[in-house]
């Protein structure tokens, strides 16, 4: 089973599911990536049933089926007899490999290509750590690869003509495919705001503000567990939150959770995108709308930090009021304080422009799947 020449490489990505779609969000939409650009592909995952929702094709009582070109296998699977490690395997976001698979690896011949796939930050010494590696027994070497937002990174997930199909969807689209698809009708002068978030962002503000706006807001949010506390600050059941709520300018609708393609639809339909983890983060970049980032909390704060860091280099080139009113935003949203949306919503044009321009910018590097690809057939050769 060796590999011939170094066109075709076999990846193995193991991916355990911690927060239900962040983590095989990411590894999913890699795995298929990585097929696209003509490598083989078997993505091993511990919880089919939390990975069904963003691939609907997936049958999560199946432990082996084939999805967009990827080898999909519920991870019990490769403790198997006869089960060999391809040619690069992949630990997302540190999981630990199945108890076999060091000394499988370091029976090769050619010993693969060991990669711990970080998860994203924008913290400068992430560069400084991109692909340094960490021997192991057997021969081995452990590489550690940083997705990030420059060149000395690993890059973001980039499917081919992104861009190109995002500036396609135009207004007369956006109101089209909520209608038809959703079931939600968007007034023509509406703002349009999806909210992507944990079980416990402060919402009371925002409410506040959109209720007693004078500009109409339609509000957008996926099943999720913020559901229920949206309808609990409205007064109104989930149930109810489906068929639609009005209060004062606002109209708050929960909508149907999308197969992970749908959601960048959603993102490029809003005007505003409030997300949450990973995935969602980086799709709402890739849509070139302004945002706000719900980033998961960890213990003594230490996703301020990372949070921090995003800002710094995200808000680059804008107006000094302009950073401080976004970054005062960001932090409110994630501290449980009081989000001012009155002020952000003065930046909104300037913000909008920001984003284009910010996606632009990382459309300009190379995409987190083809350099795992030059990383590996690097270490191979």
């Amino acid at each position: 089973m060796e590999n011939k020449g170094l066109g075709e490489l076999r990846w193995d990505v193991f991916c355990q599911v911690i927060d239900n779609y962040g983590d095989i969000g990411v590894c999913w939409r890699l795995a298929r990536q990585l097929a696209a650009l003509g490598q083989s592909v078997r993505l091993w995952v511990d919880d089919l049933a939390s990975f069904a929702p963003l691939a609907p094709a997936l049958d999560p009582q199946r432990p082996r089926q084939r999805l967009a070109g990827v080898d999909v296998v519920h991870w019990p699977q490769a403790e198997a007899a006869g089960v060999e490690p391809g040619d690069v395997v992949i630990e997302a976001f540190a999981c630990t490999l199945p108890a076999s698979w060091p000394a499988r690896m370091a029976a090769r011949a050619r010993k693969p290509v060991w990669i711990n796939l970080e998860y994203l930050s924008a913290e400068a010494w992430v560069a400084d750590c991109h692909g340094l590696a960490s021997p192991q027994p057997g021969g081995l070497g452990k590489y550690f690869f940083f997705p990030g937002f420059n060149a000395r990174t690993g890059g973001l997930p980039r499917e081919a003509a992104l861009s190109t199909r995002r500036a396609a969807w135009d207004d007369v689209a956006a109101r089209h495919w909520l209608a038809t698809r959703l079931g939600v009708n968007a007034a023509p002068d509406a703002l349009r705001v999806s909210l992507f978030a944990y079980a416990d962002p402060p919402l009371a503000p925002l409410l506040d503000a959109w209720i007693a706006g004078e500009r109409p807001v339609l509000l957008l949010v996926p099943q999720g567990k913020v559901v229920r506390a949206l309808a609990a600050a409205l007064g109104v059941t989930s149930q109810q939150l489906a068929q639609g709520v009005t209060r004062g300018a606002l109209t708050a609708h929960s909508v149907p959770f999308v197969a992970q393609d749908e959601y960048d639809l959603l993102l490029w339909s809003c005007h505003f995108n409030f997300v949450r983890g990973e995935d969602s983060f980086v799709r709402a970049q890739w849509a070139a709308r302004p945002l706000a980032w719900h980033i998961y909390p960890q213990q003594d704060d230490a996703h301020l930090d990372k949070l921090e860091a995003f800002l710094a280099v995200y808000l680059t080139g804008l107006p000094a009021e302009a950073v401080q009113t976004v970054r005062d935003f960001w932090l409110a949203w994630n501290r449980g304080g009081a989000p001012d949306w009155a002020a952000l919503a003065d930046w909104l044009p300037l913000l909008a422009a920001h984003a284009e321009g910010w996606a632009a910018h990382l459309d300009g590097q190379r995409d987190l799947a083809a350099n795992l690809v030059s990383f590996a057939r690097a270490k191979l050769e």
